[in-house]
């Protein structure tokens, strides 16, 4: 049994740009905080409970109540969802195809771990032609770190296939966090940039980086050798 985890905001749909500046946007407009360090590389947690935890550490002392993160969450996912209907998100080139053809592999289960809300990242999956209820998921609800939330996904998804403890774990993301957060759990990681922002994924341990997902068979075939 193989589990291969995907992130979705610029791994799965070309979305981190514009979910980051709605991100500060909706920070101003809930909380008044301005002047927010948007390099989310330097987060103890680069999730939106993660960032919103330490925002108000750093801000205000304390860590947000139920109710506060509840009309973050709520404002936030509105502007997504009005930013989607506007203009629809674009998927990473290929995306659909490779989580549809490495779904068809046999022994592959495919399991979504994203740092976003899921309303959110459900939207902007929908927006850009996938389905993010078609596998098992772990979001922002579920953990502060993301380490935490790939081991929610793992779980979710040997449930939903009713199997034991997978052989292999591969996680597809695009950021210095994803890569982190694999070398923590000892997954493998393979990353989806451009650019120095791939060579910046080679540093941080990325095993390969793809620019996008073109080439349906090199992709494929680099996820059945490191799982081999």
């Amino acid at each position: 049994m193989h589990v291969v985890l995907f992130d979705i905001d610029g791994t799965l749909t070309q979305s981190q740009s514009l979910d980051s500046e709605i991100y500060l946007r909706s920070l101003s407009d809930v909380f008044g905080f301005a002047d927010i360090d948007s390099d989310w590389s330097t987060y103890r947690h680069a999730t939106d409970s993660g960032i919103l935890h330490e925002v108000f550490e750093t801000r205000l002392g304390r860590a947000p109540t139920a109710l506060e993160i509840s009309a973050f969450r709520r404002h936030f996912v509105t502007a997504i969802a009005a930013a989607a209907a506007q203009t629809p998100f674009l998927e990473i080139a290929g995306a659909a195809q490779a989580l549809r053809s490495l779904n068809e592999l046999p022994f592959y289960h495919i399991g979504l771990a994203t740092g976003g809300w899921s309303e959110s990242a459900r939207c902007k999956m929908r927006s850009a032609g996938m389905q993010y209820d078609a596998f098992p998921s772990a979001s922002a609800e579920d953990a502060i770190s993301r380490t935490s939330i790939m081991q929610v996904a793992i779980d979710r998804v040997v449930k939903h296939v009713g199997g034991e403890r997978p052989d292999t774990v591969t996680y597809v993301g695009d950021g210095v966090w994803d890569a982190r957060a694999c070398r923590q759990l000892d997954i493998p990681f393979i990353g989806i940039a451009t650019g120095e922002y791939a060579d910046r994924l080679r540093t941080e341990g990325a095993a390969q980086v793809f620019p996008d997902y073109s080439d349906i068979e090199k992709f494929s075939s680099a996820i059945r050798r490191i799982q081999a």
